[in-house]
C-alpha cells in the first residue's frame, strides 16, 4: 500500500474520538449496557449542564489542589534532579532509591499522610506531589545525564561561568527529557488529588464521583470522570504548547529520541533497582 494514501495520524485521531462518543451514546441506548453501568452521552452532558456550578465549585477546588502539588512536584523534582544527575557520586547513591521508591505504590502511604496532615487539602496536596514527584525528578537525572559533554567543554572553552554553562548549555539540552516529566507528573498529580477526594473529602471532583457512587447515580459519575478526563487533556495540551515554545531551536527528531532515551533511563533504573 502506498504511504502517501494511508489516512494522517490526526485523521485517525478524529475518527477514533467520533467513534468511542458514538459508542458512548449508542451502547446504553441499544441496551448493551445497562445505563446503570454506563449512562449514555447525552444524559451525562444533560446533567453536566443541570449541575454545571456543583461541578464547576468542584473542579476549582481540585485544580487548586492541583497547581499546588504541581509546585511541589516541579520544583522539588527539578531542583533535585539536576542536582543528583550533575554529580556522579549522589547519582551512584540516590538514583537506586529513588528509583525503588518510584515502583512503590505510593497510594499504600495516603493513611499517613492523613495521620500527619489531617484530612483536609493539605494531605491531598502533599500525598498528590509527593506521587508526582518522582518522574519530575528521574526525568530531570535522565535529561542532564544524556547532555553531550563536548557542550560544556565548548562552553568553558569560550570562557563560560558556572551559571551561564547551567543557563545557557544544561538547562536547554535536558529540557526535553524535564518535559516528559513534567506531562507524566502532572498526570499522576491529578490521579493523586482525585484518589485522596475519593478516599477522605467534602469536596472537589472526587468527593463527587465517590457520593454520587453511593447513591448509584451513573449519570453524575460520569459527569465527574468527564470533567477529570477534560482537565487531563488541557494540561496534556498546554504542556506541549509550551513544550514546542520553548524547544522551537531544537529538531522534532532530536526532541523525540532524547525523550526515549530518557524514558528507556528510568524504566532501566527501575528494573535495575
Amino acid at each position: 500500500m502506498n504511504p502517501s494514501r494511508l489516512p494522517s495520524p490526526q485523521r485517525v485521531r478524529w475518527a477514533m474520538l467520533v467513534v468511542t462518543l458514538l459508542a458512548w451514546e449508542l451502547v446504553p441506548r441499544t441496551g448493551w449496557l445497562p445505563e446503570l453501568f454506563l449512562p449514555s452521552l447525552s444524559k451525562t452532558l444533560s446533567v453536566l449542564g443541570t449541575d454545571w456550578k456543583i461541578y464547576r465549585s468542584a473542579l476549582l477546588i481540585t485544580l487548586g489542589e492541583v497547581l499546588l502539588s504541581m509546585l511541589i512536584a516541579c520544583g522539588g523534582g527539578i531542583a533535585l534532579g539536576a542536582i543528583v544527575g550533575g554529580l556522579a557520586r549522589l547519582r551512584i547513591l540516590l538514583m537506586p532509591i529513588f528509583s525503588s521508591l518510584y515502583a512503590v505504590p505510593i497510594v499504600i502511604l495516603y493513611p499517613v499522610f492523613t495521620a500527619w496532615f489531617g484530612v483536609g487539602p493539605e494531605s491531598k496536596i502533599a500525598f498528590a506531589g509527593i506521587y508526582a514527584f518522582f518522574p519530575v525528578m528521574l526525568s530531570t537525572a535522565a535529561g542532564i545525564r544524556t547532555i553531550d559533554p563536548q557542550y560544556l567543554v565548548a562552553a568553558r572553552s569560550m570562557g563560560a561561568t558556572l551559571s551561564q554553562q547551567v543557563t545557557r548549555v544544561i538547562i536547554p539540552a535536558s529540557l526535553p527529557t524535564v518535559f516528559t516529566g513534567l506531562r507524566l507528573g502532572g498526570a499522576l498529580a491529578i490521579i493523586g488529588v482525585v484518589v485522596a477526594e475519593m478516599l477522605t473529602a467534602a469536596a472537589g471532583i472526587g468527593y463527587l464521583v465517590t457520593l454520587n457512587r453511593t447513591i448509584l447515580d451513573s449519570p453524575r459519575v460520569f459527569a465527574a470522570l468527564l470533567m477529570i478526563l477534560l482537565l487531563s487533556i488541557a494540561y496534556d495540551i498546554a504542556t506541549r504548547k509550551l513544550e514546542r515554545r520553548l524547544l522551537s531551536w531544537q529538531p522534532a527528531g532530536r526532541s523525540t529520541l532524547a525523550m526515549r532515551g530518557a524514558s528507556s533511563s528510568t524504566s532501566t533504573n527501575v528494573s535495575a533497582a
